[in-house]
């Protein structure tokens, strides 16, 4: 019996400190000044403009990919730039989801969040980086009266190219054969033209010399699809000589992009 009891207190101060432990942990450690919360039992932030830069129309960048470590210190400046500009920058972690169809609806969640619940402006600039270009590129898709502007740093496009098809079909709940028959669908390269169709201006910077996302497979055959659906003038490339998939500080200090994302979050706020 004592052994009973014994095991009983051990499951219960397991339990309760477990509980303890989970309320006390940080939702998210944040580079800049800004709030930590959870959308959907998911981990999510917002960085703040200083009172003075506050804007009534409240514009904000839409930020992927929020993973545990994102953003990280190398895009500090970047958002810095966008801070003082008076646009907000907020995301939420959906995991590595790769752009699935259970991500699409924990982005749309956040987006109701922020702009129902937050007053937020109702087209937010999207930013993708890396593999976030597969989540913010999905969700323009998906919602392109909600988006005011595209932009990427070395964005993946093209699910063949990152993670591979048998990676990502996990988050698709498919097999590997089964996600590959439904690319016309389900891969954001293959439905570009609905963003040129609805005139949403793009622009990214990538590495030549890219081979986790090679800027072939992504950032250029985007642009290739975009002029060929009639938006030549809407989309732009910056290609950086020399450079891979890493942290070279040009591609978190492209004032072109950073100037891109501003113009974009606050002229649809307007």
């Amino acid at each position: 019996m004592n052994w009973l009891r014994l095991i009983l207190f051990v499951f219960i101060f397991a339990t309760v400190f477990g509980k303890i432990a989970q309320a006390e942990a940080p939702i998210k450690e944040l580079i800049l000044p800004g709030e930590a919360f959870r959308v959907e039992g998911r981990p999510a932030f917002i960085f703040l403009p200083p009172k003075e830069s506050l804007k009534k129309s409240r514009p904000w960048i839409f930020y992927s990919v929020t993973l545990p470590g994102y953003p990280d210190k190398h895009e500090k400046w970047m958002h810095e730039q966008f801070l003082a500009a008076g646009v907000a920058v907020a995301g939420i972690d959906v995991g590595e989801a790769y752009g699935s169809p259970k991500s699409r609806r924990l982005l749309t969640a956040f987006y109701r969040e922020m702009t129902d619940k937050r007053g937020y402006a109702a087209k937010p600039c999207l930013l993708g980086r890396s593999r976030g270009g597969l989540w913010a590129s999905s969700w323009a898709i998906e919602n392109p009266d909600c988006v005011s502007g595209l932009a990427g740093i070395y964005p993946v496009f093209d699910l063949r190219s990152y993670p591979g098809l048998a990676r990502a079909a996990p988050a698709y709940e498919l097999s590997p054969q089964q996600l590959e028959a439904r690319l016309a669908e389900l891969n954001p390269i293959e439905r570009i033209e609905v963003l040129a169709k609805a005139r949403i201006p793009a622009f990214f910077i990538h590495g030549d010399v890219d081979k986790v996302v090679p800027l072939k497979e992504n950032s250029a055959e985007f642009v290739k699809r975009y002029q060929a659906a009639g938006g030549r003038s809407l989309v732009k490339l910056v290609v950086v000589s020399g450079q891979g998939h890493n942290y070279f500080p040009g591609f978190f200090r492209c004032q072109e992009l950073i100037d891109f994302a501003i113009g974009r979050a606050c002229e649809a706020g307007e």
